[in-house]
């Protein structure tokens, strides 16, 4: 049976991710923060890890779950949008912190840890990212801390699939399109669903000649 981990399967595209690989099939594991969230996991029936990615004391959880096993697909769907901050405007400290925190410093923890796991059956190690973090794509001032914090960990994963690629594992990241969840709003362009059809279309493609590049849920190469 393949086996794959969702980091932040609470809800939005982490819940559907989990929603839809199990009904492959898929043995699934999903990263959750509340007794609530474990329940949504259990009823689609993957097994939750309450691990908050902000607390690094809960990565131990992770750790005793994979600790001798193997994965074939993990991916870091972990992410917060931050503030409404546009131009080179300063937020709080706070409000900077809690961005790079979950979007970056969350995957850096979270990497050496799973990469083991997918090394056994070199599997493909996927983080959600957004063309929002795209330096060449660029022609808005808006969320230039969540613009900030995207482009960061783009070059997290362009740094894994260099340390990784060798052992067998196929780091990239995605851009999921503008999906009508809490972050992207009522008026995104797509659902759910249609983001992540798309993108476990994606996963399922890789090959080793893809590691270290940047897709979108359609399978278009963007440019970093």
């Amino acid at each position: 049976m393949k086996s794959i981990l969702i980091i932040g399967a609470s809800r939005g595209l982490g819940l559907e991710l989990v929603r839809q690989y199990r009904a492959d099939g898929w043995l699934t594991l999903g990263t959750t923060r509340s007794a609530e969230h474990d329940a949504l996991l259990a009823h689609c029936g993957a097994t939750a890890l309450r691990v908050d990615v902000n607390d690094e004391s809960t990565f131990a959880n992770l750790s005793r779950a994979l600790d001798g096993g193997s994965l074939d697909v993990a991916i870091y769907n972990a992410g917060i949008l931050g503030p409404q901050n546009d131009g080179a405007i300063p937020c709080s400290a706070d409000e900077f912190d809690a961005v790079m925190h979950t979007n970056v410093l969350g995957a850096l923890r979270a990497i050496p840890i799973v990469a083991p796991a997918l090394a056994k059956r070199g599997g493909v190690f996927a983080f959600i990212s957004s063309t929002m973090g795209s330096i060449a794509q660029q022609s808005s001032a808006r969320r230039v801390v969540y613009r900030a914090s995207k482009a960061a960990l783009n070059s997290v994963v362009k740094t894994a699939s260099i340390e990784l690629g060798p052992k067998g594992v196929t780091c990239v990241s995605l851009h999921p399109g503008w999906v009508k969840t809490d972050m992207g709003g009522s008026d995104a362009d797509i659902d759910p669903s249609t983001s992540i059809t798309g993108m476990k279309r994606v996963i399922a493609g890789l090959t080793p000649a893809d590691n270290g590049k940047f897709f979108d849920y359609t399978g278009k190469e963007q440019p970093w």
